[in-house]
């Protein structure tokens, strides 16, 4: 039974993957009959209920990364990090987990904007926690990761001119692990 339900997991991510890549965000609402919010969710919430077993984890972030990716258009990007009423600090952490896992991972975030994302969390944020959260994450992504350590790091130097004095901090932190 578990086998079936593995092959069938593995042909929807696949499906999707093969007929979704590219699509704007009209195309993917028309697609999804204006629910594809909800289909996001669920990849989300089973992300987060089986990462810890790798059992399609790439599959699953690239399905995701489809819909972080669109261009003009941050609604799936917000609704990610609001997923399950979960704080952007957490979803900060839970990216964080998936970037430690490996090379592979850190690629996929960074090819979903992910960069952008995090650094507009590190700069705008009004916590500490989310600046904190950002930052690791940045630093996780700068290591290990020599494909997208350029991109990262003329994001952090565009961050500086954020008004943040501890957002300041950590970026000119980072900067100097990522020169060094």
């Amino acid at each position: 039974r578990e086998k079936i339900r593995s092959k069938s997991s593995f042909r929807m991510l696949n499906t999707f993957l093969s007929q979704n890549t590219g699509k704007t965000f009209y195309k993917l609402e028309l697609e999804f009959a204006q629910v594809a919010s909800l289909f996001l969710a669920r990849l989300t919430t089973w992300m987060r209920l089986t990462y810890m077993f790798g059992t399609f984890l790439g599959l699953q972030l690239k399905a995701i990364g489809i819909f972080l990716s669109v261009s003009g258009h941050d609604q799936y990007l917000m609704e990610f990090l609001e997923d399950g009423g979960e704080e952007k600090s957490e979803a900060l952490c839970f990216l964080l987990t998936v970037s430690n896992a490996g090379r592979k991972y850190k690629e996929i975030i960074c090819e979903s904007h992910g960069v952008k994302a995090i650094a507009e969390c590190l700069a705008k944020s009004n916590t500490d926690e989310t600046q904190e959260a950002a930052w690791a994450l940045l630093e996780s992504l700068s290591h290990g990761n020599p494909k997208y350590q350029n991109q990262i790091y003329k994001g952090l130097i565009a961050l500086m001119t954020c008004t943040s004095p501890q957002a300041q901090q950590l970026i000119l932190h980072t900067l100097h692990t990522v020169q060094v």
